[in-house]
């Protein structure tokens, strides 16, 4: 199967998309596609990548995240795989409300089960589809950022843009 692989210029510096049939399988804050091959599922791995100069309706989620609208980006379809804690986790994660993050104990609990914390924080660490799924939205409990895999100062970023939104274009 082949996937298209695209890398768009953002204010948090370059972000890159592999997707497949309209849906993303693997982006984040780079311009290196072999740092996002390792976060999807093998049976979801493209053996094969096409780089576009767009991706309808993916690449205009992007640009409209960071015009102000990030509910474009939560409408995008995600392709990802694992168990049926962490799939629903992620799931999960899309309905938690721009500027209004969650701390991973609210996480797990939202997820189905207020004692799994390390396992919805795991959820967090293995998801592939950074931006369509909004890991950086989960928080410590104390408010400090706690991990993310393409830095704290984007973490950060994306959060303060977030956090700016009026009540009205939060999603």
């Amino acid at each position: 199967m082949t996937a298209q692989l695209l890398t768009l210029s953002t204010p948090d510096g370059p972000f890159t998309i592999i997707a497949r049939d309209g849906a993303v399988l693997a982006s984040g804050w780079t311009a290196v596609a072999g740092e996002l091959t390792g976060q999807i599922h093998p049976d979801l791995l493209p053996r094969a990548y096409e780089t576009v100069a767009e991706l309808p309706g993916i690449s205009a989620a992007v640009e409209e995240f960071y015009a102000g609208n990030p509910a474009a980006a939560m409408a995008v379809p995600v392709l990802q795989k694992s168990g049926p804690f962490r799939s629903h986790a992620w799931d999960m994660l899309r309905t938690v409300a721009a500027g209004s993050p969650v701390t991973y104990t609210e996480y797990a609990a939202l997820s189905g089960n207020a004692r799994a914390v390390r396992a919805a924080a795991s959820a967090c660490a293995f998801n592939a589809a950074a931006l369509f799924v909004p890991c950086h939205r989960v928080i410590r409990t104390d408010g400090s950022l706690g991990g993310f895999r393409w830095g704290l100062p984007i973490k950060q970023s994306l959060l303060e843009r977030e956090r700016q939104l009026a009540p009205a274009a939060r999603a």
